[in-house]
């Protein structure tokens, strides 16, 4: 079926009934002259603009939610955010109960979070943490499980019971006693995994760029502090910077909480943020660092991938992420990417199901699961 305003579907014949009114939905965002203005008409008497009040939009909203699926509606919200300006309308309660929540929606009401007003913020919060709380629903469970068999890999002993040695690590430490008559390798050390509760702790810091064009990657690292700070083997760190470094490791109780300190758009200064995060490290080898930046430097370059080289000589597990979204690698500085290249810390797009994965590499210092379509030019 074509739906389109006026003459554009080109059949020849009028829409009627349920077909009419999602024809008028979709003309309201993206079609007629009129689009984006209050009041236009087509030549079918539909409006052909959502127009600038709340009521409109609202009965719009309405309208999506009833003809199209949750995932259509979300992306109708945004171009309509996007196309026809009506950010500001979401400072209104009665606006905020008739969208479909989402990642985006999240990303949205942060940026405006200094301008809504106090009769707002309590709605705004409820959307926040609706979505907040069906990403944990979906990534919890399976990270924490993730993370703490890597944790009990990574706890290796020297004098492992039978069901604990690591074969795979024992036979390369034994390779030198390999017997060609035999054909066998005389095992004199074996490698086991330990148990990690009780004899492993990994520290982990988060380092996150807050500048507007990384929304959907700080809703997803939000989360995944917090699932990270729950798991009694990680010590956990969260920090978000634009020109200024926020430490935000005492919220991460409550994701909700997290957001809402954040302050989405600003400059950014990459240096800034991994000086700070240098500075809390105690335990190099036992640390994975985590940015998460599209890497437009605002600060000075070189002192930037000093700080990384230097993390990386010590011991720490050093992880670039351009973005931790569904949505693949945003714009980037492909110099600085290829850089970090250079220095053993390929940075690459990281959607959340990958995540745990890309944290579990890390903590057992083995390859990280590098998307190839990701891999920086350079």
């Amino acid at each position: 079926m074509v739906l389109g305003a006026e003459g554009a579907d080109g059949t020849g014949r009028a829409l009627a009934g349920q077909d009419a009114a999602m024809d008028g939905a979709l003309t309201a965002l993206y079609g007629g002259r009129g689009s984006g203005r209050s009041g236009g008409e087509g030549s079918g008497g539909r409006s052909a603009g959502l127009g600038g009040s709340a009521p409109s939009v609202a009965r719009w909203l309405g309208d999506i939610r009833t003809y199209f699926p949750t995932s259509v509606v979300q992306i109708m919200q945004r171009d309509a955010i996007d196309r026809l300006g009506l950010a500001a309308l979401l400072l209104e309660p009665e606006m905020l109960e008739a969208v479909e929540a989402d990642v985006h929606l999240v990303g949205t009401l942060l940026s405006l979070n200094k301008a809504m007003p106090e009769t707002t913020k309590e709605t705004a919060r409820a959307v926040v943490r609706k979505v907040v709380e069906d990403l944990e629903k979906r990534l919890a469970t399976r990270t924490r499980a993730t993370l703490t068999g890597a944790l009990d890999r990574s706890a290796r002993i020297s004098r492992p019971r039978h069901r604990d040695i690591d074969w795979d690590r024992t036979i390369r430490a034994n390779l030198k006693n390999y017997l060609p008559e035999q054909g066998t390798i005389v095992p004199e050390r074996l490698i086991g995994y330990g148990r990690a509760a009780q004899s492993v702790k990994k520290d982990v810091v988060l380092c996150v760029d807050q500048s507007g064009s990384m929304a959907a990657s700080v809703v997803h690292a939000s989360v995944f502090g917090a699932v990270l700070a729950s798991m009694r083997s990680l010590d956990t760190r969260l920090v978000v910077f634009d020109t200024a470094v926020v430490d935000l490791t005492d919220q991460l109780d409550d994701p909700v909480d997290v957001l809402f300190g954040t302050r989405l758009g600003g400059g950014t200064d990459i240096n800034r943020a991994l000086a700070y995060c240098q500075s809390r490290i105690t335990r190099p080898a036992d640390t994975v660092v985590v940015l998460i930046s599209d890497l437009y430097e605002g600060g000075i370059r070189d002192e930037m991938l000093k700080r990384v080289a230097a993390m990386k000589a010590s011991g720490v597990q050093f992880v670039a992420l351009l973005a931790l979204s569904d949505e693949g690698a945003p714009a980037y500085d492909r110099e600085h990417a290829a850089a970090l290249a250079e220095l053993g810390a390929p940075a690459f797009a990281c959607t959340p199901d990958l995540f745990p994965e890309v944290m579990a590499a890390a903590i057992e210092k083995r390859p990280l699961p590098v998307p190839d379509t990701d891999l920086p030019a350079g």
